[in-house]
């Protein structure tokens, strides 16, 4: 009789496994959270981005931290302290220039003061000059020979100023003129006139061996016929002005006049007369 043979079960034995109540969960959380309390967590920091690569054509040279220097290294240190400590100094033209500007400056500015000071303490005013009269004589226009003339000019200065004076140097010349030529020469008298004055003052004129081209002559003499003789005067008069009691330094008054007369006699009357007037302050 055959023996029965039975599958053999090859499968593992069944374990059982204990397995807490759903409901004791809960429970189990909040008596952690009593007990065994946990501090809040911080935030994940955030990540870094990838360094981004240097553009081409560049050197990125890293330097160990120890070999970065934050002071002069000893064989500069010395170097480094006189160097900071040096003052910084100035050319010395720079120098020179700023003090001759400021200088310049304060001169300046003092004239400008005591040429206000003057004008309002003194009030000057320019005087005046005009030709009155014009004698001739020693014309002989007729001959060949060399002329001698002579003229006496009637000269008229005003000074209008209250406060001021004029001195008449020496040196003065007054000239007379027939085109280029010189006809004759004189100087002013030497006078102080004062405040407030006119001053009516004659001064002769004289030339010697003067030559005259026939050109010279006819045109003269047809001149003197039509009334209109041109003559030139120039006048100059060195003179001191006087404030107070203080005398300025020399000053050269200026006188230019294109004048006509109608005849070359002592009785010649001027017809027309034109002047400029100037004066040299150095």
């Amino acid at each position: 009789m055959a023996d029965r043979v039975h599958p053999r079960d090859d499968s593992p034995p069944q374990t059982t496994e204990f397995k807490p109540p759903p409901a004791a969960a809960p429970l189990q959380e909040e008596y952690d959270q009593v007990h065994y309390p946990v501090s809040p967590t911080k935030p994940d920091a955030p990540r870094s981005e990838k360094p981004v690569p240097p553009p081409p054509g560049t050197y990125v040279i890293q330097i160990p931290k120890d070999q970065v220097y934050r002071v002069p290294p000893p064989e500069n240190a010395k170097r480094h302290e006189r160097l900071t400590r040096r003052k910084p100094s100035r050319s010395p033209c720079c120098c020179c220039l700023c003090w001759l500007l400021a200088l310049l400056t304060a001169f300046i500015f003092l004239v400008g003061v005591a040429a206000a000071v003057f004008y309002f303490v003194f009030r000057p005013e320019s005087p005046g000059y005009s030709i009155e009269r014009l004698s001739i004589s020693g014309f002989n226009l007729t001959s060949s020979r060399r002329v001698s003339p002579e003229f006496d000019v009637t000269v008229r200065a005003n000074n209008p100023n209250d406060k001021i004076g004029i001195y008449y140097r020496r040196g003065s010349s007054v000239d007379v003129f027939y085109d280029s030529v010189k006809l004759a020469t004189g100087s002013l008298p030497i006078f102080y006139q004062g405040t407030n004055n006119v001053t009516v003052f004659v001064t002769p004129l004289k030339g010697s061996a003067v030559e005259l081209t026939s050109g010279d002559r006819t045109a003269m003499i047809d001149e003197a016929n039509k009334g209109q003789v041109p003559f030139k005067l120039a006048l100059r008069a060195p003179v001191k002005i006087k404030v107070g009691s203080v005398e300025t330094w020399e000053i050269t008054v200026k006188i230019d006049c294109d004048l006509t007369v109608d005849n070359l006699t002592a009785t010649a009357e001027i017809g027309s007369k034109k002047c400029d007037y100037g004066v040299d302050l150095w």
